[in-house]
């Protein structure tokens, strides 16, 4: 497997980031047929962490770390091109996060993955939502949101 890479936007190289945006939206705007604004603002911060895997030409795992406030950090836009999943680069990417972020954890899970991230320790801290889709807002995906919980000494 690649490297990790580990980057603000001002860091990464202009290509890749096109790369990177392409995988988003292959996922999550074409594969689950969910057309929505992937383009927020928020990757250009400087807080945000973007955070991939790529084979010799592209980015193929990727995911991004936004800071919500000084101790909280949220996972998101978790994605792996189709060629490449069931090869867990995924778990590889939060695990990083997990071993280089301090403070608490937060992401929204496609409900269909919670064990997933049961898995790795994540837990459930609310209510199951439905992330809308463009404009029709009764067609989303059920996500659940959920905390990291690190182990106490």
């Amino acid at each position: 497997m690649s490297n990790i890479f580990d980057q603000s936007f001002h860091e990464i190289e202009s290509l890749t980031f096109y790369e990177i945006l392409r995988l988003r939206i292959d996922v999550f705007v074409v594969e689950q047929d969910c057309p929505y604004p992937e383009l927020d603002g928020f990757d250009v911060d400087s807080s945000t962490r973007h955070i991939w895997i790529a084979d010799e030409k592209s980015p193929v795992s990727y995911l991004r770390v936004l800071r919500e406030s000084k101790e909280v950090h949220r996972i998101g836009r978790v994605a792996t091109s189709i060629g490449n999943r069931r090869e867990g680069m995924a778990q590889t990417l939060i695990e990083h996060v997990v071993n280089t972020t301090s403070g608490e954890l937060v992401l929204d899970a496609q409900a269909y993955l919670e064990n997933w991230y049961e898995e790795m320790g994540f837990v459930a801290n609310g209510e199951a939502f439905e992330e809308g889709c463009g404009r029709d807002v009764n067609s989303g995906i059920l996500h659940v949101p959920m905390v990291y919980k690190r182990e106490i000494d």
